[in-house]
Formats: C-alpha cells, sequence, structure tokens
C-alpha cells in the first residue's frame, strides 16, 4: 500500500509540474484577460503548495547506506546534519 501511494505522489508531483509550467508560459505570453490571469495565477499557487509537499515527503523518504565497523551495511534515515565518513 505504501508503494502505491508513493507512486502516486511522483505522478501527482510531475503532473503539478507539468501543469505549472503550462501556466507560467501562458502568463508569460500576455495574451490573457486581467480576471484569467488572476486565476492562473491562483492555480499556480496550489500547484506550487503540492509541488512542495511531494518534495518535502519525498525527502522524508530517502535513506543513506551506511557501512558499519564490522563491514555490513545498513541504512538509516537520512539527516543532513549528521556528518559523513567520506
Amino acid at each position: 500500500m505504501a508503494e502505491q501511494t508513493s507512486t502516486t505522489s511522483i505522478a501527482d508531483f510531475e503532473k503539478s509540474l507539468n501543469e505549472l509550467e503550462t501556466l507560467v508560459r501562458e502568463l508569460e505570453q500576455g495574451e490573457l484577460s486581467l480576471e484569467q490571469s488572476l486565476g492562473a495565477f491562483e492555480q499556480g499557487v496550489r500547484l506550487t503548495r503540492d509541488c512542495q509537499q511531494a518534495l518535502k515527503l519525498a525527502e522524508q523518504r530517502v535513506e543513506q547506506l551506511v557501512e558499519r565497523s564490522d563491514g555490513t551495511l545498513e541504512t538509516r534515515p537520512f539527516s543532513p546534519d549528521e556528518p559523513t565518513d567520506a
């Protein structure tokens, strides 16, 4: 079930990002009315929030592979504050 959720999140992120890029192109062309521009802007804000949430969820799923002192490997949640041995 978790795999389905992560796949859905990735697909949703890509869809939202594509929609956002389309909105930006439409706004940059300058052919929308003021009302249409405001609607596109509001939709863009919603899509941006959706993308940020999807990225946050993806960041939480990232793990790092760590070699123990006995040579075996283990995974643990990624922490950018944690020093690396490299």
